[in-house]
């Protein structure tokens, strides 16, 4: 070996670890200082990232930490369905952020100011993780935030404040939680707010009205899926925006009239899924805006007369699987002229739509009442030659001639695939057979069909009406009756006894008592001696003779 060789080889041996690695590394460093500024120097396995158009999106995968090495200038994150624990300090490199999602990890806390330089946010979803508590200092720093998403985690309560920092704040969903206490000043500052969502917790009392006092221009409200039992007179009285109000599943067994006071502008309204024993008229009849109604899955049994009156403009209700209802009666939806679209659906034990339930209404085009207990209907129940949508499936018909009309209606609809057709249950010679290939002798429409049955029916009535309506004239004038009829016997009598008297001979001849003119029969005058004793003892003496 040379000695400059020898020379390398132990100047190599000689040289330290730092001297190593600085050899090493150099070129990665040189490089590294090289890239631009505004590039993302660092795009971790299973994320996209677009230098353009500054977004990131990591998929699922184990990212358990915040990436540090992004480009900065980044204005859109998504780290959904991955391992994060908490947000760590490495979330001030990102200031330019407009959206943020961290939704689906595993987050427990949220340090205090993990946002606080963050004031271009506008959108934030820490939904689906296991956050147990927030605070007003949570949240400082977002002060151009619209929509905050909390859903879905184990918050309790919500304290003095939480959410005073966001005071352009619109949308707030804290469903899916474990809050029971609210403190009455907890939405203060939130003057912009217009979606609450605090469903699916362990609410037993509707928040207080002082809570709703900060929300000013609320127009859409969630509280359903907690354990109300009641709601208390004028617990919404102050929020006079509202629109939709959503209690669906909220334990609720009965409202009281005054329980809706001051939701005059409400279009959407929500209260199937309770345990409500009858539909709440009185708290529903002064919500005259109301658009959409849903009642379903309740105990009421019966539907009554006038159930909905107040309600003119309401277009859409929906009524389905409420498995006690029976009956639904005549003039439930009277008041309701403004019906579009009725769903009475999977109502178990629905056997009886009694005549004239809906009748007249110009806009009614959709009527479903599948799955329910009905054996057969009232030609005069809906206007069903003006729907164009009619299901009736999934129900034991007894095609017989009542539904003759049914029939006649459904084929003159067979193109259309908005009519279900209809099966039937009975007789048992016509099980399962569609009603449509049903004629008129297999009905047992004896008399040429439904129509002539029902015009018999009329006739039949007719009559029974007008005897009915003569025995009440007889009745009524029998004195009158009797008199008449009396005075014409009295004077038949009369003749009759008149006549027995004289014979016809006899009465031609005889001349009137008193007789002092021309006699009737001979045509001479009466003789001046004439009298009645002359005339019963001796006979007339003829002229010839005198």
């Amino acid at each position: 070996m040379s000695r400059r060789g020898s020379s390398a080889t132990a100047m190599a041996i000689t040289m330290s670890p730092s001297t190593t690695w600085l050899l090493v590394l150099g070129p990665l460093l040189l490089l590294v200082l090289l890239v631009p500024t505004n590039g993302l120097a660092n795009c971790p396995n299973g994320c996209e990232c677009d230098d353009e158009t500054l977004k990131v999106n990591c998929g699922v995968g184990t990212l358990d930490v915040l990436p540090i090495a992004l480009n900065p200038s980044i204005q859109r994150l998504v780290i959904k369905n991955n391992k994060l624990k908490t947000i760590d300090s490495s979330m001030q490199f990102y200031s330019q952020l407009t959206f943020l999602d961290l939704s689906y990890n595993d987050m427990v806390t949220i340090p205090e100011r993990s946002f606080a330089y963050h004031a271009k946010l506008q959108e934030l979803h820490l939904n689906h993780n296991k956050i147990g508590q927030v605070s007003n200092k949570t949240f400082t720093g977002l002060t151009t935030i619209t929509v905050l998403n909390l859903r879905g985690n184990l918050i309790a309560e919500l304290e003095y404040r939480t959410f005073s920092p966001m005071v352009k704040l619109v949308e707030l969903n804290l469903g899916q939680n474990r809050i029971s206490h609210i403190d009455p000043h907890a939405f203060d500052g939130l003057i912009n707010l217009s979606m609450l969502y605090l469903d699916d917790n362990t609410l037993t009392t509707v928040p207080s009205q002082l809570t709703f006092q900060a929300l000013p221009g609320l127009a859409e409200l969630y509280l359903g899926t907690n354990s109300f039992m009641t709601i208390p007179g004028g617990a919404f009285q102050d929020l006079s925006a509202l629109t939709r109000l959503d209690l669906r599943g909220a334990g609720l067994h009965n409202i009281s009239a005054d329980a809706l006071k001051g939701l005059e502008g409400i279009r959407y309204l929500d209260l199937s899924d309770n345990r409500l024993q009858a539909v709440p008229s009185a708290a529903l009849q002064h919500l005259g805006r109301l658009e959409q109604l849903s009642l379903g899955q309740n105990d009421f049994e019966v539907i009554a007369t006038g159930a909905f009156v107040g309600l003119r403009e309401l277009r859409r209700l929906e009524i389905t699987g409420a498995h006690r209802l029976r009956r639904v009666e005549s003039g439930a939806f009277a008041d309701n002229t403004n019906l579009e679209h009725l769903n009475l659906s999977a109502n178990k034990q629905l056997n009886e739509l009694l005549a004239n339930t809906v009748g007249g209404f110009p806009h009614l085009s959709t009527v479903i009442l599948k799955e329910n207990q009905l054996s057969t209907l009232s030609e005069s129940l809906f206007p069903w030659s003006d729907l164009q949508t009619l299901d009736l499936s999934e129900n034991p018909f007894v095609c017989d001639c009542q539904l003759m009309w049914l029939r006649n209606l459904l084929i003159s609809r067979n193109g259309s695939s908005q009519y279900a057709p209809v099966i039937c249950a009975y007789p048992a010679n016509l099980h399962e057979l569609p009603l449509t290939q049903l004629a008129e002798p297999l009905l047992g429409c004896t008399h040429g069909g439904g129509n002539k049955q029902a015009i018999i029916g009329i006739m039949v009535v007719g009559c029974a009406a007008l005897i009915t309506t003569l025995a009440l004239v007889i009745y009524t004038c029998r004195r009158r009756i009797r008199e008449m009829l009396k005075g014409h016997s009295a004077l038949g009598r009369k003749e009759r006894e008149y006549q027995k008297t004289f014979s016809d001979e006899e009465y031609m001849t005889r001349p009137p008592p008193g007789c002092g003119g021309v006699h009737p029969a001979s045509g001479y005058p009466c003789p001046s001696s004439y009298n009645s004793s002359q005339y019963l003892g001796s006979r007339p003496i003829p002229v010839t003779e005198l």
